[in-house]
């Protein structure tokens, strides 16, 4: 039986192995707990993005190997447009695109920037927002992400209805 304070130790070299094995990115391997018990949840990516038949096929790929870990639950998830910016892998990949940036103490007032992301260099994320360039210590930042723009889906469902309609 896996020693309980530190399951996370036998679970991600398991996870990191199938991934590489299937072509996959590897993110995480965290363990959550919530009301409904210990969730263990794989995070993945791959070029062109993780699909539900992926996610199904590394499942059943990684679960025999987890017997020996305890938790209630097993997720294999993609990594998601929203994901956070954790690692400077992940700040490489978001290079172009909106972010925003949350701060854990504010700067002239403000704690959320919005804007296009730079650069990451030497622990500091670098966005072009509507006032001019910017730069935070990544020590800062409590929380950065892509921001999702849903108008595309907005206008995607508005199409279809009104072909539906014709």
């Amino acid at each position: 039986m896996a020693r309980k304070e530190r399951p996370i130790k036998l679970a991600e070299p398991i996870s990191q192995q199938i991934a590489d094995s299937m072509g996959f990115e590897h993110l995480e391997t965290a363990f959550e707990k919530e009301p409904t018990g210990l969730y263990l949840r794989i995070y993945l990516d791959k070029e062109g993005g993780i699909t539900l038949n992926d996610c199904e096929a590394f499942h059943r790929a990684v679960q025999p190997r987890l017997e020996r870990i305890e938790y209630d639950f097993l997720e294999v998830c993609s990594a998601g447009i929203d994901r956070p910016i954790k690692t400077e892998r992940d700040a490489r990949k978001a290079v172009g695109q909106e972010v925003e940036i949350k701060l854990f103490k504010p700067i002239d007032g403000q704690k959320v920037f919005t804007g296009i992301f730079l650069k990451v260099e030497e622990d500091y994320y670098y966005i072009d927002t509507a006032t001019g360039e910017m730069r935070f210590h990544t020590k800062d930042v409590a929380l950065a992400s892509r921001t999702v723009d849903l108008s595309v889906l907005e206008d995607e469902l508005r199409n279809e209805e009104e072909t539906e309609t014709r």
